[in-house]
């Protein structure tokens, strides 16, 4: 047995965190509340390590993202690019909520959302590491992975055992800790409230991760429980949640240095990553990713045409894409821009030079090589892998029929035995998957985005093929590749959604055998895609087992520095905290922290991306701007700037003045700081919010709700 090495507590050394770094667990908040009182905060930091209090208590996972119930009537206020998939299921080419926005005049008039969207209101929040490394210790490669995930899914299935939640356990610090998160599981949502397009996206890609920005990117939803109170799927009959509590929007000024603060669901941080991982992602990973996606987005875009049918249905996937790209592009001149290679290598050194004077330091540093060859390992199919996953995520009806496959493949084990993802709590979201995939799809559009994929697929070298993708989709050219394709959806139902949910049902056998043939090909397809899953659960149960060394040379390090260390961000409840505030870019250059409608009307060129719609002009000329109006500026705000610690999966997330009052939604960051995933750069780092200023005048004066304003408790002028 090893000895225990560097077994240092994880607690914080809070002398030393910066005001405007982190992206902290609730949990850690108290242990940091000196620096929080000296920021501006007026609460009691231990309130927010309670989730079951306010203001924590409303901060809910929306989507793949964040938002709040802003009433006592299940009113979740998030962002207009989050719910964009909801505003573009219940949108067609005579009812396009995408350009015209959409009130719902009463909650009769509310529309159901994708049946796959969900609000999750967090209620637990529990260390589990010892049950879930129980098992584990002492194995490695896959048979770690597989005690992590076994332990795992027990955990989560007695979680579960009271209807209406969803669990999960998420892995802190890079396999050394591990928490029990405890969701309500909301599946009733239905859309109250979208600006048009040219509100909530004014700009679009023009503006995106830019400084100033003038858009109002927010949109309400409610969510639904059925009369018993429990979370039940839609049904005229349900009635509002009632959350535990809910955020009330301050009405009060925003200045430049007012104390902020946002909680959120940020997806995931890569800041403790070794410093080879950082070469990686500047050498090949985000140079990759920008050809990638641009490659999509020009190949959808021209099998769409001006198509509006087939317009609608890939709004929401072109503009994903489209973020995704500038997010790449920006992320990737960020990181060269701070010389991320060059510090982190450095810093790297430094905490390897003063590991090697500890006690143990040899068996960490095993670890820690050791670690680095099977990322190597990883990185020789690196090429293959990110293309089959394009393959299989961004093809709807290809996906779909491998998830059917995959989904009865996974049926004929034991419950607790069957892949994460394909167990009986996860049929719902599969078939609400299932059910919506026609409102996204269509037949040119999609065999081309194929066609453009696996033609580079095909440049790979022949040693990275995998037979059984060639055997599908045979021919090495464009024109054979096109013929393949073109007979591969010639003979399928599945584009329609009956055919879909009637597969659901089958087994693998029946499946194989079915005259479908997107059914037979992902038969086909799904033991290579299987085998290629086997050679990643290997790496990670190793990369589980090895990264704590590092993980914990790194903590100890930064202790002995006197700073802080707060894990990557996983998909989890965090708080970041800060300040309202400027920024100098460049030589000459500042950033202001308010925007106003005037910038607005400067930007307006009367065609897409800036063709604020006419209601907007005409009441930004009226100038009636009531209570909402900035005393100082003397005119209507839109969107302001903070240096609050945020990354992707932070949209949506409430901004809360020093008393945790509303003053702010999180959409976006500035050009300059995307790259913060990797590296949190003081100079650069900043985020940027919707004014609640703004979205209280135009739901009182542009595009009136005034009952939703009497609902949030809001003067309505």
């Amino acid at each position: 047995m090893r000895p225990r090495v560097l077994a240092l507590s994880l607690a914080l050394c809070a002398t030393a965190a910066q005001a405007d770094e982190g992206m902290w667990m609730p949990s850690q908040l108290p242990e940091i509340a000196r620096q929080l009182r000296a920021a501006g905060f007026q609460g009691d930091p231990a309130d927010l390590a309670e989730l079951t209090r306010a203001p924590m208590n409303a901060v809910v996972k929306v989507g793949g993202a964040t938002g709040a119930f802003v009433s006592a009537d299940g009113l979740v206020l998030t962002n207009h690019h989050v719910a964009f998939g909801v505003i573009q299921y219940n949108s067609k080419p005579e009812r396009d909520l995408i350009h015209d926005g959409f009130v719902a005049v009463d909650r009769a008039a509310e529309l159901p959302a994708n049946p796959d969207f969900r609000v999750l209101v967090t209620t637990g929040f529990d260390k589990v590491t010892e049950r879930v490394l129980k098992d584990a210790r002492g194995k490695r490669g896959r048979a770690y992975y597989d005690a992590v995930d076994a332990a795992s899914k027990a955990l989560v299935a007695e979680c579960e055992r009271e209807a209406g939640y969803r669990c999960s356990v998420a892995n802190m610090y890079y396999g050394t800790d591990f928490y029990l998160i405890r969701q309500l599981e909301l599946r009733d949502v239905r859309l109250v409230y979208a600006p048009p397009d040219s509100i909530g996206n004014y700009g679009d890609e023009v503006d995106n991760f830019v400084w100033p920005r003038h858009s109002g990117d927010f949109t309400l939803l409610r969510a639904y429980v059925g009369k018993d109170g429990r979370p039940a799927d839609y049904s005229p009959d349900n009635v509002p949640y009632a959350p535990p509590g809910h955020l009330q929007v301050a009405t009060e000024p925003v200045r430049e240095g007012d104390y902020a603060m946002l909680a959120g669901y940020p997806g995931v941080t890569f800041r403790h990553r070794m410093a080879s991982e950082f070469v990686q992602q500047i050498e090949w990973q985000l140079p990759s990713r920008v050809d990638l996606y641009a490659g999509m987005i020009k190949t959808i875009e021209a099998a769409v045409g001006n198509d509006p049918e087939a317009k609608v249905r890939y709004a929401a996937q072109v503009a994903g894409f489209k973020n995704t790209l500038k997010r790449a592009q920006g992320e990737l001149d960020g990181l060269r821009r701070s010389d991320a290679v060059r510090v982190r290598r450095e810093d790297e050194a430094a905490m390897l030079a003063w590991l090697d004077k500890q006690a143990g330091a040899r068996a960490t540093r095993a670890d820690i090589d050791s670690t680095q060859k099977v990322l190597d390992a990883g990185a020789a199919t690196r090429e293959r892998d990110q293309l089959l996953t394009a393959i299989r995520s961004q093809a709807q009806l290809l996906g779909a029929a491998l998830t059917v496959q995959r989904l009865a493949l996974e049926r004929a084990k034991p419950d607790a035995e069957r892949e994460s993802g394909y167990q009986q709590r996860d049929e719902t979201l599969i078939a609400g998957r299932l059910k919506q995939v026609q409102r996204r799809y269509w037949p040119a559009v999609e065999k081309e985005l194929l066609r453009h994929l696996l033609l580079q697929y095909k440049a790979l070298p022949k040693t990275l093929r995998v037979a059984e993708i060639e055997r599908v989709f045979e021919g090495e050219d464009e024109a054979a590749l096109k013929r393949s394709i073109d007979a591969l959806y010639a003979h399928t139902g599945f584009g329609e959604e009956a055919a879909r949910l009637e597969a659901m049902k089958s087994d693998a056998k029946a499946l194989q055998s079915s005259d479908d043939s997107l059914l037979r090909a992902a038969a086909a397809l799904t033991p290579a895609f299987l085998r290629i899953e086997e050679e990643g659960k290997v790496r990670e149960g190793e990369l589980l087992r090895l990264r704590p060394a590092y993980m914990r040379a790194l903590i100890a390090y930064r202790h002995s520095q006197g700073r802080a260390v707060y894990p990557d961000a996983n998909s989890t409840l965090r708080v970041s905290y800060g300040a309202v505030s400027t920024m100098d870019p460049r030589d000459g250059v500042r950033y202001q922290a308010l925007t106003t409608v005037q910038g607005i009307l400067e930007k307006h060129t009367g065609s897409k991306p800036f063709d604020a719609p006419q209601p907007l002009r005409e009441a930004i000329a009226k100038g009636d701007f009531g209570s909402t109006a900035d005393p100082q500026l003397k005119t209507q705000t839109v969107d302001f700037l903070t240096n609050l610690d945020t990354t992707g999966g932070n949209s949506g997330s409430p901004v809360l003045d020093a008393r945790g009052r509303l003053i702010g939604l999180n959409f976006d960051s500035n050009w300059e700081a995307v790259s913060a995933s990797w590296m949190y750069d003081p100079r650069y780092k900043r985020a940027i919010h919707v004014d609640m200023r703004y979205l209280r005048w135009l739901l009182a004066k542009v595009y009136p709700a005034p009952h939703l304003l009497k609902e949030m408790q809001l003067p309505a002028e």
